[in-house]
């Protein structure tokens, strides 16, 4: 699967007027690679991000991908799993998730729709909201971080296999008369 080539490299990026004032930092060519190291952390990254629940998700994970030097596409793709559809359920599930870390059973009262009832809400729910959040941030990048990384090492496993055996096929014929 070649991804890179549907892909904007990373000088028709800098070439967009708006973002002319990083381009040092856009042809930086560990932003783009795709190697085990630039995507798995570039997965991490994108991960922990997308579970933060903040508007504009993009700009902590662009940041933090030009900081550590991973694979800036790839981030932006996973954090934008979280979207309009998808940012309720996981922040309901990580809210969940960080009442059972907390060891707390909060609930929630019912939709009144006005600023103080809000107010009141953030105030109950922030912190297992935060907690839960960061935790299945973190899980869900670790374990792309692994499998990245278990991917990687196979296919460099598997192609060390075939070039031995290509040179095993290459010995015997130059042996046989």
């Amino acid at each position: 699967m070649n991804l890179k080539k549907h892909l904007p490299t990373s000088e028709q990026i800098a070439e967009i007027r708006a973002l002319r004032f990083l381009r040092h930092l856009l042809l930086e060519p560990n932003l783009w690679h795709m190697n085990r190291h630039s995507l798995s952390f570039g997965f991490l990254i994108g991960s922990i991000c997308c579970f933060l629940p903040i508007f504009f998700q993009t700009v902590p994970c662009v940041l933090l991908c030009f900081w550590i030097r991973c694979n800036v596409p790839l981030a932006v793709l996973i954090v934008w799993i979280s979207n309009p559809i998808t940012i309720g359920p996981m922040m309901y599930f990580a809210y969940r998730v960080g009442l059972w870390i907390l060891g707390t059973d909060q609930e929630i009262t019912l939709l009144n729709p006005s600023l103080q009832w809000f107010i009141d809400q953030l105030s109950i729910i922030w912190q297992p909201l935060i907690v839960g959040a960061l935790a299945c941030g973190l899980a869900f990048g670790i374990t792309g971080f692994i499998v990245i990384q278990l991917y990687y090492r196979w296919r460099i496993a598997r192609y060390k296999l075939r070039k031995l055996d290509a040179r095993r096929r290459s010995e015997s014929k130059a042996i046989e008369p």
